[in-house]
């Protein structure tokens, strides 16, 4: 485990592939090393289970990091790295009014983020244009489809990283429209649906 972490460390400061959308300075802490580590184990042992789901590619979402700090994170689980990351918006109700202490909730009209795995499905046009829908495999996020939580991009996000908090949602996981571009790609061209884990 020890060198996996190394390895991943090594990987997100400096790789420097074109395709590559971050900074090579990104560095990852090692808490966010060790609970990304665990969401990756926990999306592989599920797809080995479940082969119904993409095995090369999955998203993680680290709640613990700021909002104006990238924390969406595309990951390639054949060679255990991260392909690109962008930032994203956490539900208004999350919130407590202490910086970076957030709370999470599953229930309808809470405006709160939810965390869990949840497995991105067929795309639709609504308010905010292109988006896609999610649906929560985990007790923690089992109403999103109910509470309409889905994948989208809005102008109010950002596309590079801030020094403040960012624009909030209801709920959704919610991207500036320059990194939607890039992930919608992915997903569309994707054969079977992409395991989106989103923690703290």
């Amino acid at each position: 485990m020890k060198i996996f972490n190394l390895f991943l460390f090594v990987t997100v400061g400096f790789l420097t592939s074109a395709k590559l959308y971050f900074k090579e300075e990104t560095v990852m802490t090692s808490l966010e090393i060790e609970r990304m580590n665990s969401k990756v184990s926990e999306i592989k042992n599920m797809i080995n289970i479940d082969h119904k789901y993409n095995t090369k590619i999955a998203f993680l979402v680290d709640m613990k990091v700021p909002s104006g700090k990238n924390r969406f994170y595309v990951y390639d689980l054949e060679n255990n790295k991260i392909l690109d990351q962008g930032l994203v918006a956490h539900g208004s109700g999350s919130e407590t009014g202490i910086k970076g202490n957030l709370r999470f909730s599953n229930t309808p009209n809470s405006n709160c983020t939810a965390l869990g795995r949840y497995v991105i499905g067929k795309n639709y046009k609504g308010i905010f244009g292109k988006a896609y829908r999610l649906t929560g495999l985990d007790e923690t996020n089992n109403n999103a489809e109910k509470r309409a939580i889905v994948l989208h991009s809005y102008s109010a996000v950002p596309a590079d990283e801030q020094d403040y908090y960012i624009s909030m949602s209801h709920g959704c996981p919610m991207v500036s429209e320059t990194f939607f571009k890039r992930i919608e790609k992915i997903i569309d061209s994707s054969k079977s649906n992409i395991i989106l884990n989103v923690y703290y």
